[in-house]
């Protein structure tokens, strides 16, 4: 007799379960192209989105240089740098000026316009090209022929003041002559969102224009491009680290190629973050359909894996028999959603390219399509492992009897121990490599309280039905019992549909208070107009021509100054470890003011404001999110640099501040004699009782003619201008979360069908008994609709609850609730679920009865 050692006994094993389960996959995919669909669609969801983000990521690194003007680029705001700075920075390489600002713009007949305007000397661009329609060289656009200086301009600016190549317009007291259009900028991306369209114009015509006045808000931008020899990183930053120490107190916001845009790529880590976990949604609502697979198609094998155990197969050897079946199927499914998802960042480019505003480099990222299977099989295991747990134990008679009369068990603990594995080792991905560590906690205990929550709506929908009073009609009684009978369709059902549609919810009722906010709400609460760039000297004077154009509104004046935090705590800026919420602050730089007074729409809830009449040492009052964020408490010092001085001051007073009214408000508001002699200027706003179009573009002109130096900016314009991007970044999402929505249709008519041989079974009884085809029917389309409406009631209350948690905690916003888009989406479930039930019943009931009963 031989004895076979342990490990060559689970090697042997192992191989004849491989064996036997490609020899059942033989007989095809039958029951498993659900679960096959499901696993592609969640895969190609994150694959997708991974691999767009890591080609654009791949994009902004290639073209950093190109995007940020040079290697280096060093910014200023409210004042120019020194002759002795430019000095420093021009012995190191060579360097382009580049200035800008929003500013009034008038064409000859008297219209205006709010621009950006930007003025370059003669080395821009050092890297890449301005695209120009007609081409012409950049000298000969900017020249001044004529008594007028070249411009070229943004081609929404010709149609918004009805103008054409060689008009002239007006900026402070230049006269531009616009001889071409901008089609593209190299070095765009880097700047901010624009309010306005373009003005390009040299740096000459700029100080001929008037505009740069003490305190004006002017950002300065000195891009530096190393010689060829030293343009790497390692150089890069040595210079950085170089101008640092020589010039300390500068204050530079200081960018290198490595980070040309910060703000964008933020952006874009966020919203691949939040793209990503839509697409973990579609998989996690793909994996009931997973379960359901695995369920049906162990139901299906009753008789080989009864065959299996009689011949003297062990519980293991099934389970590693099916276990290997999954794990295959899995990586079919992954491996076509890898396939999908891989081309999608070729298929934008083929399909949109130049159009695209910003540099996606199609590849295949491998680190990301390796996330993404991953992703796929441990999905498929953690929702797969029950069923295939509960096969272990049940013996081979209960396998036979289980056609009539079905025994719940739990799977051993051991398989509850993987399953554990396996849920833990997703849950360490998802919120490991997530960019927001919180919001992805987050998801994932709402993920998990959402299918605890919808088994628990299952299970009460089930119990309520069992209490019901037996009713009279034959048909309601009928779906009644249907509801809650042995092996019936409602946990499926329930479980299938209910997170697609809280998914849906949630972004349906985010997408409408966005608008709301952004196209109504806002704008009412908002003033009319912010007016900047008001010189000290004027303030005065222009607050009481405001109230002499405009007599019912409200008017509202603060002195404004733009600085960087430099330190605080007695820690560098750059060493401080703020939370993600409060992290912003410390880049760049920050809109500043004095006062005696609490500014309007600010409380204080801690420390205590000063005297109107304070004339100490500098303090500070600090928005109180922002103090937490930094870790910063009453009497803590903040060193805050204000045209290249470090002004230390003691935090005063914590504050919040009502962000929503769009007033003047500030995070950092200083001590009257903070600045005591810095050169700034004066910001105002203006809210109208009844505003309207003719009115305010009155008020931009009648400002225009009597202060040519102020900017005026019309509120709801450029809540216009941010409501269409985030629209634009709903569209996405809401591309997203379709995927999700299949996904759960998928699973629902998966479960449906794997309920169909039970109904047949019944509907022959039925009809055998005397049941008419109608009232059979009527019965499964109330069944149907009982179930279905239970869940998109849950799917309405938790996508709900979930918008208001992701409106008011993290976009920190008003919420109010959308009923005419949770009734769109309670009807769109009970279409479905009938629809798909009703479809399901009506092959069914086509079955012969007589062919059916030779087989029981």
């Amino acid at each position: 007799m031989s004895v076979i050692s342990e490990p060559a006994y689970r090697s042997r094993a192992s191989s004849l379960a491989v064996r036997y389960a490609l020899r059942e996959l033989r007989s095809g995919l039958r029951g498993f192209y659900v679960f096959i669909a499901c696993i592609a669609l969640g895969v190609m969801a994150i694959a997708g989105v991974g691999s767009v983000a890591a080609s654009l990521s791949e994009g902004l690194t290639r073209e950093g240089r190109t995007l940020l003007g040079g290697d280096v680029a060093f910014s200023l705001i409210q004042r120019e740098a020194k002759p002795e700075e430019i000095a420093f920075l021009r012995a190191r390489g060579q360097v382009s000026v580049a200035a800008a600002l929003r500013v009034m713009a008038r064409s000859n007949d008297g219209k205006l316009a709010l621009v950006e305007l930007k003025a370059v000397d003669g080395n821009y661009p050092m890297l890449g090209q301005v695209t120009l329609e007609p081409k012409m060289p950049m000298a000969d656009l900017l020249a001044e022929r004529d008594g007028a200086f070249g411009a070229a301009v943004d081609s929404t600016l010709l149609a918004r003041l009805d103008l054409k190549l060689g008009d002239r317009i007006t900026i402070g007291n230049a006269s531009l002559q616009i001889r071409s259009v901008v089609v593209a900028e190299p070095d765009k991306l880097a700047g901010n969102v624009g309010l306005g369209p373009r003005v390009l114009v040299s740096e000459a015509s700029l100080r001929a224009s008037g505009l740069l006045q003490p305190g004006s808000l002017v950002r300065w931008i000195y891009r530096v491009k190393l010689p060829d020899n030293a343009a790497d990183d390692r150089s890069a930053n040595q210079m950085i680290e170089s101008t640092r120490s020589a010039l300390p107190e500068a204050g530079w916001w200081i960018r290198s190629s490595s980070n040309a845009s910060p703000q964008l790529e933020r952006t874009i880590n966020r919203f691949t973050q939040f793209l990503t976990l839509v697409g973990l949604a579609a998989l996690l609502v793909g994996g009931v359909g997973v379960a359901n697979a695995v369920k049906s198609h162990i139901d299906r094998r009753r008789d080989v894996i009864a065959s299996f155990k009689a011949l003297g197969a062990t519980g293991r050897d099934v389970f590693t028999i099916y276990l290997t079946q999954v794990i295959l199927l899995a990586a079919v499914g992954s491996v076509i959603g890898l396939a999908a998802g891989a081309a999608l960042p070729f298929l934008i480019v083929g399909v949109f390219g130049k159009l695209l505003p910003l540099p996606v480099i199609p590849a295949l990222h491998f680190d990301e399509l390796a996330l993404s299977f991953v992703y796929g099989l441990l999905t498929a295991l953690a929702f797969g492992l029950w069923p295939l747990g509960r096969v272990h134990d049940v013996p081979v008679a209960a396998l036979f009897r289980e056609e009539v009369a079905r025994e719940w068990h739990r799977p051993r603990w051991s398989y509850l121990a993987l399953m554990a594995v396996v849920i833990a080792l997703l849950v360490a991905v998802a919120i490991g490599l997530a960019y927001d560590k919180r919001v992805a906690a987050v998801f994932v205990v709402s993920s998990v309280a959402v299918f605890a929550l919808l088994r628990g709506v299952a299970a009460g929908l089930m119990a309520l039905a069992r209490r019901t009073p037996r009713s009279r009609i034959t048909m309601l009684r009928l779906a009644i019992a249907n509801i809650y009978r042995p092996g019936a369709l409602t946990p499926s059902v329930v479980m299938s549909l209910g997170l697609g549609l809280a998914v849906l919810v949630t972004i349906t009722q985010i997408d409408g208070n966005l608008r709301r906010q952004f196209l109504a709400a806002l704008p009412e609460k908002a003033p009319s107009f912010y007016f900047i760039d008001i010189p000290t000297a004027d303030a005065d004077r222009f607050g009481a021509f405001l109230k002499q154009v405009a007599p019912q509104s409200t008017v509202e004046d603060v002195p404004m100054l733009r600085g960087r935090i430099v330190a605080a705590r007695g820690v560098k800026a750059d060493e401080l470890k703020p939370s993600q919420d409060s992290e912003w602050v410390l880049q760049s730089d920050r809109g500043l003011t004095y006062t005696g007074e609490v500014p309007k729409g600010s409380k204080v809830v801690e420390g205590e404001w000063w005297r109107a009449d304070y004339s100490g040492p500098p303090l500070v009052s600090l928005e109180k999110k922002i103090a937490d964020g930094l870790k910063l408490k009453i009497g803590d010092e903040i060193v805050v640099n204000v045209l290249g001085r470090d002004i230390p001051a003691r935090i005063s007073n914590l504050r919040n501040v009502d962000w929503q009214g769009l007033g003047i408000n500030f995070v950092l508001v200083f001590s009257p004699n903070a600045f005591k002699g810095a050169p700034h200027s004066h910001v105002a706003t203006l809210s109208e009782v009844h505003p309207d179009a003719a009115g305010d573009a009155r008020i931009i002109k009648q400002v225009a003619d009597a202060f040519p130096m102020v900017t005026s900016v019309r509120v709801r314009e450029a809540l216009e201008t941010v409501g269409t991007v985030i629209t634009n970044l709903v569209l996405a999402i809401r591309g997203a979360s379709a995927v999700t929505l299949i996904s759960a249709i998928l699973v629902l008519g998966g479960a449906l069908a794997a309920g169909h041989r039970h109904r047949v079974y019944d509907a022959v009884i039925l009809k055998t008994l005397g049941a008419t085809r109608a009232r059979l029917l009527g019965a499964y389309a109330l069944e149907y609709l009982m179930i279905g409406l239970a869940t998109a009631v849950f799917g309405v209350i938790a996508g709900s609850v979930a918008a208001w948690l992701i409106v008011t905690r993290l976009m920190t916003l008003g919420f109010i609730w959308q009923a005419g888009s949770a009734a769109g989406v309670v009807v769109a479930a009970l279409v479905v679920t009938v629809g798909l039930g009703l479809a399901g019943t009506l092959l069914a009931l086509n079955q012969k009865p007589a062919s059916v009963l030779r087989n029981l």
